[in-house]
């Protein structure tokens, strides 16, 4: 694990040139992961393992949620994405081990990574409050938003025919489906809390 650490120290960001890798901006997932501590925590509750073809499995974790957040529905898919930055982190964990990777975690291990992530968590707010300007809390319509977190969704809009009454077109003169802004009552007092997604101005019942 110690060698993984501080892989990220030498990138850059270019448009062009050799060594480029694809989907660069989930590199900054695992950076970090790294940075906050996650994944040395999650490393640390497995044993270290033996033998050439071994996987650290923290690593394979964090590949796992960065190839999802790329749009990943399957291990294989999985696979495929990381494939992409095979120059920064070698092979990308295959499908099969992926597989057995989740398939050993059971309730306890669950658990353990539960604790983990709360305790990397609690930190990341930390860290957060204690920076110039206080916590980055979202202004909203001249509403300071305190205590909630608001996850702006933003895509192309999805066309589709519309029968509805009073139906517009948007503003690129089609009939489509519109992303709405989706929000969370996580409170960084209480960041194990509960979650409740609260439905945006524009979505249908």
């Amino acid at each position: 694990m110690s060698e993984r650490i501080g892989w990220d120290r030498r990138l850059s960001v270019t448009t062009n040139g050799k060594g480029l890798v694809g989907h660069a901006g989930v590199v900054l997932l695992h950076k970090l992961a790294d940075r906050v501590g996650l994944t040395p925590a999650l490393a640390g509750l497995w044993p270290e393992g033996q033998g050439a073809t071994w996987r650290d499995r923290a690593h394979v974790l964090i590949s796992l949620a960065a190839a999802i957040v790329c749009g990943a529905r399957s291990m294989l898919e999985a696979e495929r994405l990381q494939a992409h930055q095979a120059a920064l982190f070698g092979t990308a964990p295959s499908d099969s081990t992926t597989h057995r990777t989740l398939a050993g975690l059971d309730e306890p291990m669950l658990a353990r990574i539960a604790t983990a992530r709360a305790k990397i968590r609690r930190h990341v707010w930390q860290l957060l409050h204690l920076r110039p300007g206080g916590f980055p809390w979202l202004t909203v319509a001249g509403k300071r938003l305190r205590g909630w977190i608001v996850i702006d969704i933003d895509a192309t809009v999805i066309t589709a025919a519309s029968d509805k009454n009073g139906a517009a077109v948007t503003f690129k003169k089609t009939y489509g489906f519109q992303c709405a802004m989706r929000r969370s009552d996580v409170s960084p007092a209480q960041p194990e809390g509960t979650r409740k997604e609260v439905p945006g101005p524009n979505d249908s019942p």
